[in-house]
């Protein structure tokens, strides 16, 4: 049996920024676009300090009552990358119970961090913007410009997420997906459909939640950037990330899954285009590794293609029919390989490896790298914004 919960509501009331600066950070009120101003000096919600708490000039500082700690210090990838910093950020104790480390001035954006208090790392206790999809969670925080960013809820029209609980009879068990409507869903009118997958250990609601999908695709629809679609982001973990036959068993539990259920689901419930024209495939991380060794081997599903930070060192061997395949370019409508500024010398030599072997096979594609991110979601959101949505069927 289906269950359908709409989400629009919902989840941006749950973890990100949806606070009123007329009132006081952290307010959980509106969805504001800069919930770290503090207008009122009022603390969040059972907090006892404000923290973090960002001022115009975009400088931010961090509070933390720990009278027995020893020593606090900053970490977290991409606020240390925004920082230029290559090791944890000190703070400096002001009295017998209060640490303090102001930074910046910071760029506009969403970043992650977290504390390390004599050697445990933790996340903020006075930040009520956390995410959950590693250990021991992140606290977030939120840079503001002069106005909302592209990721934020602006005053445009916006769509509908829905939240659907199927039963798969392929892992045996409940599961769910999201599925992003846009804004004026005609059920009369065929959608063209993208498939959003998410990065190692994360759940289906993180492209909504982190990501900002919905209100990213709300934005560049009014702006006249991107053609109204569906958007359905599924649970693309199939098996424990930490199980040794992981690599071995996922890809093609993954497939089967696409293929015998996640993709019926959507077509029966929705209207959609239902041919491979119609649908494109595209994730993050782990989600980009499904997309081209999973997604690569079904093009009588999808024909556009979106691998963020993902690739394959091995590509010549891993997708060795695509590469080869004399009618590909005719098959693939639009290829995205994309990552982040901060990661080309790194992880993102995947994604080197992957933009290479498509370039020595003649394979047409998109090879982007921008954004100040590295592996991280100012990089995915910056991608989704600025390329993958954007150049989804539209016409060349």
């Amino acid at each position: 049996m289906m269950k359908s919960l709409p989400l629009h509501l919902f989840l941006g009331f749950l973890f990100l920024t949806r606070f009123p600066s007329a009132q006081a950070q952290q307010a959980h009120v509106n969805l504001d676009w800069n919930p770290h101003k503090n207008t009122q000096n009022l603390n969040p919600f059972g907090a006892n300090v404000i923290s973090p708490e960002v001022s115009d000039d975009r400088m931010v500082t961090f509070r933390l009552k720990a009278p027995r700690a020893q020593e606090v210090q900053l970490t977290g990838g991409p606020m240390l990358l925004a920082l230029k910093a290559s090791k944890p950020i000190p703070f400096k104790k002001d009295n017998d119970t209060l640490w303090t480390l102001t930074v910046g001035p910071v760029k506009p954006d969403i970043y992650v961090y977290k504390f390390i208090i004599d050697g445990v790392t933790v996340v903020d206790p006075n930040n009520t913007l956390t995410g959950f999809s590693d250990q021991p969670g992140y606290s977030q925080l939120v840079v503001h410009g002069d106005g909302p960013a592209y990721y934020d809820a602006r005053q445009v029209p916006h769509g509908t997420i829905s939240r659907h609980t199927y039963h798969s009879d392929v892992l045996k068990g409940e599961r769910e997906l999201y599925v992003y409507t846009p804004p004026g869903y005609n059920p009369k009118k065929k959608y063209p459909v993208l498939y959003l997958l998410g990065g190692s250990g994360e759940l289906a609601s993180t492209w909504s939640l982190d990501g900002r999908a919905n209100f990213i695709a709300d934005n560049l629809i009014a702006e006249g950037k991107a053609v109204p679609m569906i958007i359905v982001m599924p649970n693309n973990q199939v098996i424990h990330r930490s199980d040794p036959k992981h690599t071995e068993l996922t890809f093609k539990l993954f497939e089967e899954e696409l293929r015998k259920q996640i993709v019926p689901f959507v077509d029966k419930n929705y209207r959609t285009q239902t041919t491979p024209k119609g649908r494109a495939l595209a994730g993050l991380s782990m989600g980009g590794r499904h997309t081209q060794l999973v997604g690569f081997n079904c093009l009588d599903l999808f024909s556009s293609f979106g691998c963020l930070s993902s690739g394959d060192l091995n590509t010549e061997q891993a997708s060795a029919s695509f590469l080869n395949d004399p009618d590909i370019n005719k098959k693939v409508d639009y290829l995205l390989v994309g990552q982040g500024t901060g990661e080309v010398a790194t992880i993102g030599l995947r994604a080197v490896a992957l933009h290479e072997a498509l370039q020595k096979h003649n394979v047409k594609h998109d090879y982007y790298v921008g954004g100040d991110g590295a592996h991280d979601w100012a990089t995915w959101r910056h991608l989704l914004y600025y390329r993958l949505l954007p150049n989804l069927w539209r016409k060349k």
